[in-house]
């Protein structure tokens, strides 16, 4: 390793920048066992490739690193790449998303240049600690796990740096669910420097699409990045564009609902004096128990409500109709044919018995009431039954179009409708 009398031997301008490495426990990625009197040679390391005394005269000079570099009267550009690798743990219910993300940062530091010699020299590898670097913050960040703890900066010869910063973070999304489960929403990541200002630093970002697996309820379509305008920090913007692939919803939401409504048709079928009522208010007690499990799965949001969560609602108000009907038809059918049976006509009884001829049978009268009530219960029946389908028909066209071609505006957010709120503006 390198040592105060090499340093000497190589010239005294590279003092500061041993001062620099040696706190870093480093020695400029270079190994030596051995420093014999062919040190410099061996190391291919010339005195006029250290930095120039009107870079870094000193080592008091070297905490100056730490500090932005100056730029003159234009900021400091730092170009990043970000490399998006997984999305994964999509939560509808809880409105978050989280993503696996790699940032490479680079940026040119004039202070660590080396003088243009013709000697080649590998890039060092420098803690983070030693130089500065952006410490950017996820706006809509719940937690940030940065995986590696103490990442290091590569430095060329020409005060190139390149730094690569690895994260996983769950970050808030607002779902844009009114068409769920066909839904496509934009989540956004913001990354802040909040220790810079716009006048000091500026990011030009690209991104690089690197997720292989689809084997996801929702995919990635599009991978967008922009700098958003009039903010008082520099700052950047991933945005993620999520399409839901709707198979899980549609076999565990919609086709139950189905079949359920196409089980109440078919129990409109049925004669009344049979055990209609009953299959009925089974359908229906069976539908309460779907819907009450359903609202739970379903998101809820301010506004915008999933088009199916009116849906649903719909269906059962539908099933309550019809059994409700059912109840009201087979009960006045019911009370009527009791009030039949225990009221004769004694009347013409007496006549028929002083006559002493064989009248007819004394249940022939109430069967005839019995058969003209039936006869106009089932004809109300058969028109509620026609009406009935219709309406369904109805609602299952005008469903379908609502959610094809129907479009919510949401509401303003409350930063933004506030009267002292909103963006910030230069």
């Amino acid at each position: 390793m390198l040592d105060k009398s090499d340093d000497d031997r190589l010239g005294g301008p590279g003092h500061a920048v041993w001062d620099l490495v040696s706190k870093a426990g480093l020695s400029l990625g270079l190994e030596l066992w051995d420093l014999g009197p062919k040190a410099q040679g061996d190391l291919d390391l010339h005195p006029s490739d250290w930095p120039s005394s009107s870079n870094l005269n000193s080592p008091q000079e070297v905490p100056d690193l730490i500090q932005i570099p100056n730029n003159g009267s234009k900021p400091l550009v730092v170009d990043v790449q970000v490399f998006v690798s997984n999305v994964f743990n999509v939560d509808i219910l809880r409105y978050t998303v989280s993503s696996t993300l790699l940032l490479r940062l680079s940026w040119l530091n004039t202070r660590l240049a080396l003088n243009s010699t013709g000697h080649q020299r590998n890039p060092v590898m420098l803690p983070w600690d030693v130089l500065w670097m952006p410490r950017l913050t996820v706006r809509e960040a719940l937690w940030v796990n940065w995986q590696d703890k103490s990442p290091q900066a590569r430095v060329d010869r020409d005060g190139h740096i390149e730094f690569d910063l690895a994260l996983t973070t769950e970050t808030n999304c607002d779902f844009e669910l009114f068409h769920f489960p066909r839904d496509q929403s934009d989540c956004h990541l913001t990354f802040f420097a909040f220790s810079n200002t716009v006048t000091e630093l500026e990011f030009q970002v690209h991104a690089v699409n690197e997720i292989v697996s689809v084997k996801r309820e929702f995919v990635v379509q599009d991978l967008k990045t922009q700098i958003p305008p009039q903010h008082l920090v520099p700052c950047f913007q991933v945005t993620l564009s999520l399409q839901n692939t709707a198979l899980k919803a549609i076999l565990t939401l919609l086709v139950p609902g189905e079949a359920l409504l196409l089980a109440d048709l078919c129990g409109g079928l049925l004669p009344l004096h049979t055990e209609r009522i009953a299959y009925k208010v089974t359908l229906l007690l069976s539908y309460l128990v779907f819907h009450s499990s359903l609202i739970q799965a379903l998101p809820s949001s301010s506004s915008c409500n999933p088009l199916l969560v009116y849906y649903f609602t719909v269906l059962l108000l539908l099933l309550f109709v019809s059994t409700t009907e059912t109840v009201l038809l087979t009960g006045l059918l019911a009370r009527g044919n009791l009030r039949a049976e225990d009221s004769p006509s004694p009347a013409l009884n007496g006549e028929q018995h002083d006559r002493g001829k064989p009248g007819p049978n004394p249940e022939e009268a109430p069967g005839a009431g019995k058969g003209s009530r039936r006869s106009w219960a089932e004809a109300a029946d058969r028109i509620f039954f026609q009406v009935y389908v219709v309406g369904v028909a109805c609602s299952q066209f005008i469903f379908i179009a609502l959610w094809m071609w129907a479009t919510c505006k949401l509401d303003p957010a409350p930063g933004a409708a506030s009267p002292h709120g909103g963006q910030p503006r230069l």
